[in-house]
């Protein structure tokens, strides 16, 4: 079976998931309990770091279309940041670039995140 791992830290008030080798459909359901856990948490701004993943399947993409909405619903967000190429052209070819915000690293899409409170808060 192959190996999948994720962590979960906090940075300024931004949730940060780290995955980490193989996300397919035997380990997408590590993914769908972090997402779960933060959700149920009230944290719905959350970055995705994929500097550690090796591959994707269509069932680990799917993980990301099953949470988006709710996400969103409940004014937060998904940003993906550090994927490498491969990883990249998966979401690519299927169109994910028009519907998540893609950085080259963390602080970039917390920033985002930061900027979008304060421009909130300012209205």
């Amino acid at each position: 079976m192959s190996e999948f791992t994720t962590s979960t830290k906090q940075l300024d008030g931004v949730s940060v998931i780290n995955l980490k080798g193989f996300l397919d459909a035997h380990t997408a359901q590590v993914l769908e309990a972090a997402f779960t856990s933060l959700i149920n948490d009230g944290k719905f701004n959350i970055v995705v770091n994929f500097k550690d993943l090796a591959y994707i399947s269509s069932a680990g993409l799917g993980v990301f279309m099953a949470y988006i909405e709710n996400i969103r619903d409940n004014n937060g967000d998904i940003k993906l940041v550090e994927m490498n190429e491969k990883v990249f052209n998966i979401f690519d070819l299927l169109g994910f670039p028009l519907l998540y915000q893609i950085f080259n690293n963390e602080e970039d899409a917390i920033k985002k995140f930061n900027e979008a409170k304060q421009s909130e808060n300012a209205e």
